[in-house]
């Protein structure tokens, strides 16, 4: 069988295509809201934000890389029903239950309803359309560097450059001022007393270290049917182009931090990121910078919602025995019947679930980076993974105000971080350092 190796322009648009599966919804409204909320303080409340938003996905696909390219290699050392629970639930939040809904949701409400309000088109008609469009094009798997990475990202990135370098070269206000000339409101009491641990936490609702565990199977599956066939060649192609991706994401959300630090003029008391970009463009641009955002938005989330589709898709197919084509139809339903909650209730709705589950992914890629070191693979993944998940469910708790859990949540206030909603961060970086330094008594397990 030949083997394939990809030229530096089919790397770049590999690369571009990755860009293009993260940058979706949460990428685009979460960022503004967080930079207007942070006003003086957005630099250290936007370091917090890139380090879950952008290193922790690039760290996934790296660990992906090096597990070997699946999910099965990722969770290798886990019991075979807790590896199976991780990654299904995993699979359900980043794809119909959460992040599925939301691409045709943040496109709805930020890229077509401002142009053509909501009784042009009904919410329930366009995700019935745009899911339609994303899993047409989810079915053609070994096209998608071609039509994604070489065809719709440069137009993607041609227009976010538009914007970003008009953001930042002609601010439409200073950092943090608001229509009065104050200050930045108390509403962001938060980033004011710890800017970095806000926008560390922030950073979670992008769903990006989940996405990347899905995108790095879907992107070492396209390689294959690319005819990349040597395990090390693809796991080389997928660290670049997660690289690519990282530089990519990092421009983006600084240039979204900035604009919604300096929005407080044209959009103070805004509800949502997608509020503020819409009226920031619409203050800079007037009407031809809404078109430009609404091609924006539109083409951002659906590429990423073609990316969910295909790897959700992948993995349950593998995982029930079923074809690949009748699940991505399956999943563009469900998330099109979900996506009619609307896109405040479903970011309610998420939050809670996605610091439960956040902290386990993150030890879960910590560890397949660090697992060539250990010298008990099997017991240190299960404890730590454990240590991991309990302190996370205690921080999620008391995100969703459970009835009946205000003694457990008072006596959980003393672990440190508690506060800042990372109990688990502390604890889970001792429970690493001792499994590295857990000595080999015997022959490893």
């Amino acid at each position: 069988m030949t083997d394939t190796r990809l030229n530096k322009q089919n790397i770049f648009a590999l690369g571009f295509m990755t860009f293009a599966f993260f940058l979706g919804a949460g990428n685009i409204i979460f960022p503004p809201l967080a930079g207007q909320l942070a006003g003086s303080e957005v630099t250290l409340a936007m370091l917090g934000f890139l380090v879950t938003a952008v290193g922790l996905p690039l760290l996934t696909l790296i660990a992906v890389a090096i597990a070997g390219g699946d999910m099965e290699s990722v969770t290798r050392d886990l019991p075979r029903a807790v590896a199976v629970t991780i990654t299904v639930a995993i699979f359900i939040v980043i794809g119909p239950a959460f992040a599925l809904p939301r691409t045709s949701l943040v496109a709805y409400e930020t890229g077509m309803k401002p142009l053509f309000g909501e009784d042009a088109v009904p919410l329930w008609a366009y995700t019935i359309g745009f899911f339609l469009v994303a899993s047409a094009l989810a079915l053609h798997r070994g096209s998608l560097i071609d039509y994604i990475g070489k065809i719709l990202t440069p137009i993607l990135i041609v227009l976010l450059a538009i914007l970003g370098i008009s953001v930042v070269v002609e601010p439409l206000a200073p950092l943090g001022a608001m229509t009065d000339g104050t200050a930045i409101s108390a509403a962001s009491e938060a980033y004011r007393s710890a800017p970095f641990s806000k926008g560390f936490i922030e950073g979670y609702n992008t769903m990006d270290t989940f996405g990347a565990l899905m995108f790095g199977v879907l992107i070492v599956d396209v390689l294959r049917k690319k005819g990349v066939n040597d395990r090390g060649f693809q796991a080389s192609y997928l660290i670049q182009a997660g690289i690519i991706a990282a530089i990519g994401l990092a421009l983006v959300y600084m240039s979204l931090f900035y604009l919604g630090a300096t929005s407080g003029t044209v959009a103070a008391g805004a509800d949502n990121g997608g509020e503020i970009l819409a009226k920031y463009v619409q203050g800079m641009f007037g009407q031809p910078g809404q078109w430009i955002l609404s091609a924006v938005v539109t083409l951002a989330c659906l590429t990423t919602a073609i990316g969910l589709t295909g790897a959700c898709s992948d993995y349950f197919a593998n995982l029930l025995g079923m074809q690949y084509r009748t699940l991505v139809v399956v999943f563009a339903a469900v998330s099109a019947l979900v996506a009619n909650v609307g896109l405040s209730y479903l970011i309610a709705v998420s939050i809670p679930v996605l610091i439960a589950l956040y902290p386990v992914a993150v030890a879960l890629v910590v560890l397949n980076l660090v697992r060539r070191y250990l010298n008990h693979p099997k017991q240190s993944f299960r404890w730590v993974i454990g240590i991991a998940l309990v302190l996370s469910l205690l921080d999620a708790i008391k995100a969703a105000k459970v009835p009946g859990t205000t003694t457990l949540v008072e006596t959980a206030s003393h672990l440190p971080l508690f506060g800042y909603g990372l109990a688990w961060l502390i604890p889970v970086t001792a429970a690493v350092i001792v499994a590295l330094a857990w000595p080999d008594r015997s022959s490893k397990d």
